[in-house]
Order: C-alpha cells, then sequence, then structure tokens
C-alpha cells in the first residue's frame, strides 16, 4: 500500500518519540585548512588530468593508528582473547541491570566476525581474510543480510566497476562474479556494468540500488541500476518523471519509502544544490521546490534522516573551499533552516562520510540538541582520516558497529575499521582533542518539539551529569597507569631527540668548519683566476702589437718587390741599348764607315 505523502510526495513523519530517537555519528575526512582544501583540488584536478601520477611518487610509510586510551566501565572486560575465524573464551561476563553488576560464567562462548571486537568506542582494524579488493575512495558501500558491499570507486583516476563483499561473520573478502540484465527481461549478457565514481548504494529490500556517480561516458538524466544478491545481477531500473541530471558526490538518503537526493557535481563540474524524491514504490521522480535558504552548492556532503521528518546536511566542499555548516530540512513543510549548533563544532571538511544508528545513546550529533561532542580521535596519516571512504552501520549480536572502508589521504586504501558502539548506560568516555574526526559522547536526551516554522528547539533537558561524575576507583587507577606510561615513552621519545639534537649540532659544527675551508679555498683560486686574467690581458696586447708589426712588414715586403721590379726593368733597358749600339756599328763598317770612336 502506498504510504500518505506529504506536499512533494514525502510520507508524514511518525509520532514522536523521545526514547526511539535516532542519532548521526559522521567520520570526517579532509580537514579545513586552506592548504588541505587546496591539495585535495591539486590531486582532484590531477588524477583528471594525469591518472597515473601517483604510480610515479615514492612510496611511503604510513603512520600508525594511534589508540586513545578510553575510560571503560569497570564491569567491562579490559581483553579477551580473540581470532578472525571465532575464538573459544571462558572470562567471566559481567552485565549490568539497573545500577548492579551481576557475573556471570559463560563458557565455550564462540566470538566471530565483529563479535572479536571487544573495545567499545574505539576505532579497530579488522583482522580480515581472503583476496582484498584494490584500494579506492569515493565508492559506494551497504549492508545487506550480515554483508558489507563494496562497488565501483576511483583508484589513480580511473572508475571501477567491481563488486566485493566482506562477510561480518567470517571476515572473508570474496569477489562477486555479476551479469548485467539488460531488456528485455529475458536476455541476460556477461558484460560487466560501467565502472562509475561518486555514487550512492542504498539496501533496499533484498536488494540494493546504485544511484548517480560519474562516469566515462555520462548520460543526460541519473540512471538507477538494481543488484540482486540471489542472481548476481545487475539491471537498469525504468523510472518515470524527469530525472535529476547526472552527477557525482551527492547524498542520497532513504525516508521512509522514498529517496531524497541533495547537490553534487555534474559532468561539466559544476556545483549543484538541488533537491529532488524518487517514490520506490512507483518509481518516480519528484522535482521538489523547498522554501528558505537552502544550502549553498557543494559536493562530497553527508545526510542523514531524523525522525524520519528532518533531513540534515552537514559539510561538503566546493571548487574553493570546504564548509561546516549545518542545515535542516523539514520533509513535511518542505522548508530550509540553519540552527545553531551546540558543543565542539566540528572544522570544515569534505569528502567525510556518515551514518544513523538507532540506539539509546547519543552519537558524535545529537539531532534533538544539535550538539556535537566527542570521545575519540586518530592522529596521523592514517586510513581512517581519509576523503572518500564509507561508513555503514551493522547490527551484530545485539551490538551497533559502524565499519569503515577505503579512502584517499595521499594513498589509497583497502583497510576496514569498526567501532562498536558502547550500550552499557554506565560507561562514561573520556573526551579528547578533537583533531581528524568525531565520534561518540554519551549524553541523555532532552524531550524536543518542532516549532511552526520547522526548526529544532529544545524544551527540556534532564540532568545527566550525576552518572557522568561517578567514576569508580579502578578506571581512574587504570587512567593514572596509563598516563604514567605515556608520560615514560614521552620522557624517552624527548632523551633520543634530545641525543639527535646534540648530534645534529655537532654534524652542523663540522659543516661550518668545511665551509670555512672551501670558503678559503674559494678565496685562492678567486686569487689565481684574477692572476691568470691579468696575464692574458697583457698577452692580448702583445698580440695586438704583433699584429700591426706584420701588417708593417707586409708594407715594407710590397715596397722591396716594387723597387725590385723597377730596378729590372731599368737593368732591362740599359741592356737593350747597349744590344742596339753594337748592332749600329756593325751595319756601319759594313758599309765603309767605321762608328765614331768613343
Amino acid at each position: 500500500m502506498q504510504a500518505t505523502v506529504g506536499p512533494c510526495n514525502v510520507p508524514k513523519p511518525r509520532a514522536w518519540n523521545p526514547v526511539e530517537q535516532s542519532k548521526w555519528t559522521s567520520w570526517h575526512g579532509l580537514g579545513s585548512m586552506p592548504s588541505a582544501e587546496a591539495m585535495r583540488l591539486f590531486v582532484k584536478i590531477l588524477e583528471e588530468e594525469d591518472p597515473g601520477w601517483y604510480s610515479r611518487v615514492p612510496e611511503f610509510n604510513p603512520e600508525p593508528v594511534v589508540d586513545i586510551q578510553m575510560h571503560k566501565p569497570k564491569d567491562e572486560p579490559q581483553s579477551v582473547p580473540a581470532s578472525t575465524n571465532g575464538t573459544s573464551i571462558s572470562e567471566p561476563k559481567i552485565i549490568s541491570e539497573n545500577g548492579s553488576s551481576v557475573e556471570t560464567q559463560d563458557k565455550d562462548v564462540i566470538l566471530e566476525g565483529l563479535s572479536t571486537v571487544i573495545s567499545h568506542d574505539e576505532w579497530t582494524p579488522l583482522s580480515v581474510s581472503g583476496l582484498r579488493p584494490k584500494p579506492r575512495y569515493e565508492h559506494g558501500a551497504t549492508v545487506l543480510q550480515n554483508k558489507m558491499y563494496i562497488f565501483g570507486g576511483n583508484h589513480n583516476g580511473r572508475y571501477l566497476s567491481d563488486l566485493q563483499a566482506l562477510d561480518l561473520k567470517s571476515l572473508i573478502w570474496s569477489k562477486v562474479d555479476t551479469k548485467f540484465q539488460a531488456e528485455p527481461a529475458d536476455s541476460t549478457i556477461t558484460t560487466q556494468i560501467a565502472p562509475c565514481a561518486g555514487h550512492s548504494l542504498i539496501s533496499w529490500g533484498n536488494k540494493f540500488l546504485s544511484i548517480a556517480g560519474h562516469t566515462k561516458d555520462p548520460s543526460e538524466g541519473i540512471t538507477v541500476k538494481e543488484f540482486d544478491p540471489h542472481t548476481c545481477t545487475w539491471s537498469i531500473v525504468k523510472t518515470y518523471g524527469k530525472p535529476p541530471v547526472s552527477r557525482g558526490g551527492q547524498t542520497v538518503t532513504l525516508v521512509g519509502t522514498t529517496l531524497v537526493l541533495f547537490g553534487g557535481e555534474d559532468a561539466k563540474r559544476c556545483l549543484l544544490n538541488d533537491l529532488h524524491i524518487l517514490d520506490l514504490e512507483t518509481m518516480t521522480w519528484d522535482d521538489v521546490d523547498a522554501i528558505g535558504n537552502p544550502p549553498s552548492p557543494r559536493s562530497d556532503h553527508a545526510a542523514a534522516c531524523h525522525a524520519d521528518r528532518y533531513l540534515l546536511i552537514f559539510g561538503g566542499g566546493s571548487h574553493a573551499t570546504c564548509f561546516n555548516d549545518l542545515h535542516v530540512l523539514d520533509l513535511q513543510t518542505m522548508e530550509w533552516s540553519r540552527p545553531k549548533q551546540q558543543g565542539l563544532t566540528p572544522s570544515p571538511r569534505a569528502g567525510h562520510a556518515g551514518a544513523t544508528v538507532g540506539v539509546s545513546e547519543t552519537l558524535v550529533l545529537n539531532m534533538s540538541t544539535l550538539t556535537w561532542s566527542v570521545v575519540s580521535t586518530v592522529e596521523g596519516r592514517v586510513p581512517l582520516a581519509s576523503e572518500g571512504m564509507t561508513l555503514v552501520h551493522s547490527n551484530y549480536n545485539g551490538y551497533d558497529y559502524l565499519v569503515s572502508f577505503g579512502g584517499y589521504n595521499g594513498r589509497y586504501s583497502n583497510e576496514v575499521y569498526t567501532l562498536k558502539l558502547s550500550l552499557k548506560s554506565d560507561s562514561q568516555p573520556i573526551v579528547e582533542e578533537e583533531t581528524v574526526s568525531d565520534t561518540i559522547s554519551r549524553v541523555r536526551e532532552p524531550e524536543t518539539e518542532i516549532s511552526q516554522d520547522g526548526r529544532i528547539r529544545e524544551i527540556a533537558m534532564d540532568s545527566a551529569d550525576s552518572d557522568l561524575n561517578n567514576r569508580n576507583d579502578e578506571a581512574s587507577e587504570q587512567l593514572v597507569a596509563d598516563l604514567k606510561a605515556q608520560k615514560e615513552e614521552l620522557e624517552a621519545t624527548i632523551n633520543r631527540e634530545q641525543l639527535q639534537t646534540v648530534q645534529l649540532k655537532e654534524d652542523i659544527a663540522q659543516a661550518e668548519t668545511r665551509n670555512a675551508e672551501l670558503t678559503k679555498e674559494l678565496q685562492a683560486v678567486r686569487g689565481q683566476l684574477a692572476s691568470e686574467q691579468s696575464r692574458c690581458f697583457k698577452l692580448e696586447v702583445d698580440v695586438a702589437e704583433l699584429r700591426q708589426k706584420l701588417q708593417s712588414m707586409d708594407a715594407l715586403e710590397k715596397e722591396v718587390e716594387l723597387l725590385r721590379r723597377q730596378k729590372a726593368a731599368s737593368e732591362q733597358a740599359a741592356l737593350d741599348a747597349k744590344q742596339r749600339q753594337g748592332s749600329g756599328g756593325m751595319w756601319g763598317w759594313l758599309a765603309g764607315s767605321p762608328p765614331p770612336s768613343q
């Protein structure tokens, strides 16, 4: 039966129940420093222009995860031996009932899957087996039938199309061999579905949907794909109405029997802040024109639904900056509002992930009071501080777990981390300073009501500080011991740093001495160079003088040659005259007239 819808085909909210209010935990990725924003944009553009750039970057060793010691309840076991595939334990089990502790003995209890995670409110890397998926970010993730499915994503600027599954019972990865069913329904081919990134994966019934995403050859409108785990078959869902323009980096939130889509970035890198709703029963798109001031155009933000009525939008980024603003959309009145946030507001960020968990404790953002709180942080360049990671919620053996996968923080990750949410009523975490991410804090929720303008306001706050101030002696002693251990470690680190400083000073002194010697050698070489330059100048002057002398000698040789020629001509003329005289006397003698005597 189709649900009754409001002005824009959105289901009407159910009755307000403070006890069953859901909470929203958001594991955030990149921070908001200008350098981080610039680097995020630079890397994004670089991957689009040069997909193989990362393979040319030298490898680096990422910093290890720093586990923050949390305040554990007295009745919680500190450590229990466990293994990936299940471990038998015989430790006492302590259960809190109405403020009293009852100790029981459970023997031969087999822990498997997520149950191997003992620590509460701490991010723990899962020891998984099987062939791990390729590292990636901007992928889609969802939980269906105790399996976390990972689809698509971005690796080195290339879009992926593989489907991977992590069994949350055995913690074994497996690749799902899929088929693609084209129209008509009876024709099935084995061609893989088109690779994509920046899409949204939503579980619906015994199947899940893939909505939107960036592809190599984007279509004009958003495509909705459906996967059936029983047949391992992908198919294109036929929708009606006008579909939104194709995009990636949007948020898709399940509200009753509808999907609410907001924002993203289209194929032309244009940021969007439009709002669309897909009715899953009729598969009809509806373009929504909400009133009020909507969030500015953005992508890579986080969204969640509270009480089946309020859509919360947090963070995200544009081409130049990141945001940490919180916007609320009343799905009944279709009005945007921007309520004031309380507590320690997270820094601006984009590419973070969020999940809604329905438990009796407040997670990161109390949706009723809009108060942020922190109980755990991570330090260093670890996979948890990544952009484009996914965060899913799973309920296993009565406990709620958050499971993260993948992301990008300078390198691509395929690590799996989990956060076991504490269900103890007397657990009080120690709030640490926020660095990269925000997690969980336990505070009793106030009763709230919704004003006519659709904004959330507080009515009353129960006093929860009484339980929070009751710290037991054992936890205090453990905390002191931990602090002493940290102090000793810091002192050892300081001593090592001092030794390194002394060594560096000696190296600097040696370098300065060597520098002075090289300076003297340089000055001597400069003096020699000056002398050689002066000598070369003198040689150039001598060469010029010799050239002038050579030119004078050439002129003298020419004069001498001319004189020689003149002399030779004179001698030749005299000889000719003498010959003529001798010739005339002989003929005169013959003629009887002797030549005159000289």
